[in-house]
């Protein structure tokens, strides 16, 4: 069993990561649980993971509940995300002896007191294998650890059709993810907004700072393209013209004019721009590209289940 272990209030990019994987190694046959630290009220992932199939279960958010649980079951494997349970998680399997691998999300340093929290989980990734979203978060860790990028399980079809003229914005409300640029650029263009992928034609992300953004890679496997500042992992999901434009970070002139190139493509370009964002992200960014490095990864932690070959249908 792969317990992945996380502190879940609500739903976003570590949450999206997190169901995605384990939907890739439950369909490789693998068993697999989420485990959530504590509960925090209505958490609106709960019911996407019951609507998924994923199991879960929700512990007291003390260590000595997550210490006793792990050494009654001892999963063959913790996998951590974020902060709070890389430190707990780390901490508790060095003494019990199980294989642990934590993955690092974050993009930018959070304010005090929670910037303290990160520079523990950084110091402390020394006792467990460590793998980061994007290069510009294995920089900055002080010891080595794989790249492992965001990945999905992409639509077996290509979409068609030309691009609705909509513009989304997809991410937390917090600085480092731009929304007040975003509301910025929309007044200037006043277009509407959609609720649904399949209804927008453009993602906009002016963020200041990003890992790798599971909301990109959504966007592309569903056909639509991104404007978006060129900050963390989004030069390698964002190829200029073919499958959106970037700008750097803040300058809204040069969003404009990435809105202003999507808004001059003809039906024919953007049915082609959709397909070239479907058939990039999966190539490149696929559960069958990129599983297999999280998998070494346990085999390197210590997980003694055999590694089956994956499936590429």
């Amino acid at each position: 069993m792969i317990w992945l272990l996380v502190d879940s209030s609500s739903v976003g990019g570590i949450e999206r990561h997190i169901a995605i994987l384990a939907d890739a190694l439950g369909r490789e046959g693998y068993d697999v649980e989420v485990v959530l630290l504590k509960a925090h009220g209505d958490n609106p992932w709960l019911r996407q993971l019951c609507d998924a199939g994923v199991p879960f279960r929700i512990l007291d958010g003390s260590i000595i509940d997550l210490f006793g649980t792990l050494q009654s079951e001892r999963p063959a494997l913790l996998h951590t995300h974020g902060y709070k349970a890389n430190i707990f998680g780390r901490l508790i399997t060095r003494v019990l002896g199980i294989p642990v691998v934590s993955t690092f999300h974050a993009g930018e340093r959070a304010p005090f007191p929670v910037n303290m929290y990160q520079i523990i989980d950084e110091i402390t990734s020394a006792l467990g294998s460590r793998l980061c979203v994007s290069e510009a978060i294995r920089n900055k860790l002080p010891y080595k650890s794989v790249l492992s990028e965001n990945f999905i399980i992409a639509p077996s079809t290509t979409p068609t059709g030309s691009l609705p003229r909509r513009i989304g914005f997809v991410g937390r409300l917090s600085h480092e993810k731009g929304p007040d640029l975003f509301c910025e650029i929309a007044r200037r263009h006043r277009n509407d907004l959609g609720p649904v992928w399949r209804s927008l034609g453009l993602l906009l992300m002016p963020s200041r700072a990003e890992g790798l953004p599971m909301a990109a890679l959504e966007a592309l496997s569903s056909g639509v393209p991104i404007v978006a500042s060129k900050v963390g992992g989004m030069p390698r999901v964002v190829s200029e013209g073919l499958t959106g434009w970037l700008f750097e970070a803040e300058a809204l002139d040069g969003a404009s004019r990435g809105i202003a190139q999507w808004l001059a493509l003809n039906p024919a370009a953007q049915e082609a721009m959709r397909q070239s964002c479907w058939r990039f992200v999966h190539d490149r960014f696929s559960h069958v590209r990129h599983l297999p490095t999280i998998l070494r990864s346990y085999r390197d932690a210590g997980f003694t289940q055999s590694l089956r070959p994956l499936r590429v249908g």
